[in-house]
């Protein structure tokens, strides 16, 4: 029932770009696939459609926005109905959007945002940052050494660190691997600690963050659309939070090293004005990055916890 509520809702935001588009050959539809909202997806989309209205010209182009609630299964739907649309080109905002996206077609020019890593994703073995194909775009991976470090800078006496993400998600998966690697490098502790979905998610945390100096939660979608569980939590024990995305540390963290995620969104826009209006190629095109990560801090949680930041953090606005 409630997945044929959603395709009811779909229907009339899809319809009417496309018949413009038809009416018009100059105007150019650009299907977004947006996993769930929240602010860094929603930050990612904006700055794309920014970028591209810049690009194109606001006239000649139309946005066909699709948001699957959170469900993966949705994102195929969305998929499906741009292909049979026949879009200029479909965003994909996040790592399930584009794993749908992908699946559904090999010819209409596919770029993704706020993915991880694309080899992961998309199951490339060696992946050397181009996929080729019909799909580029950009990542939000910022460097996951920054982050390990950033924990032993702000918690030197921590012993047990736990890494929080959902089972789900790939990319949070390459993360923790690789966070926990360079942890235990260090002669540190670490818990994974997994949910497979938000309906778990509060009964996994108190089962296993009592006996934590620090908990880490990578880039992940299912955690940072339930960051007032993880906060209901946490908080109230004293547990601090270091995560590897701005928004996540707004809601329940102390500290991120974090990408810009409309900056992202601009990226990613601007390439596809570099494929829809210059004719380039994107099989060629590389996965592109954020190059400026900034260690961002909460103020109102740190003071609540006694936590002392150095000066070189910028306070989350």
């Amino acid at each position: 029932m409630k997945k044929s509520k959603l395709l009811l809702s779909i229907i009339p935001f899809f319809v009417a770009p496309a018949l413009i588009g038809c009416q018009n050959a100059n105007v150019k539809v650009i299907g977004i696939c947006q996993l769930v909202t929240h602010p860094a997806l929603d930050a990612a989309t904006n700055g794309f459609m920014q970028a591209v209205k810049e690009g194109m010209g606001e006239k000649n182009v139309r946005f066909d926005l699709q948001d699957a609630a959170g469900e993966p299964g949705n994102c195929i739907i969305i998929a499906n109905s741009f292909v049979s649309k026949n879009v200029d080109l479909i965003m994909a905002n996040a790592t399930p959007a584009l794993q749908a996206v992908a699946n559904s077609t090999t010819t209409i020019p596919v770029l993704g945002t706020s993915i991880t890593e694309y080899g992961v994703a998309l199951s490339i073995p060696n992946f050397n940052g181009v996929v080729g194909g019909n799909i580029s775009g950009t990542s939000d991976l910022a460097p996951l050494d920054g982050q390990a470090e950033m924990i032993k800078e702000l918690f030197p006496e921590a012993q047990k660190v736990g890494l929080l993400f959902c089972s789900a998600e790939a990319n949070s998966l390459y993360q923790v691997n690789t966070v926990e690697a360079l942890l235990q490098d260090e002669g540190i502790v670490t818990k994974r600690i997994a949910f497979a979905d938000s309906n778990e998610l509060q009964s996994v945390l108190v089962a296993n963050v009592n006996d934590l100096d620090v908990l880490y939660i990578p880039t992940d979608n299912t955690a940072a659309n339930n960051t007032s569980i993880i906060d209901a939590v946490c908080r109230p024990i004293g547990l601090p939070i270091v995560a590897g995305e701005e928004n996540i540390a707004k809601a329940c963290g102390v500290a991120s090293l974090s990408i810009d995620y409309f900056r992202l969104g601009i990226k990613t826009g601007q390439m596809a004005v570099e494929v829809l209006k210059e004719g380039k190629d994107i099989a060629t095109m590389p996965i592109a990055y954020d190059e400026n990560p900034v260690k961002k801090f909460n103020k109102e949680i740190c003071d609540e916890l006694g936590i002392v930041i150095p000066s070189n953090y910028v306070e989350i606005e």
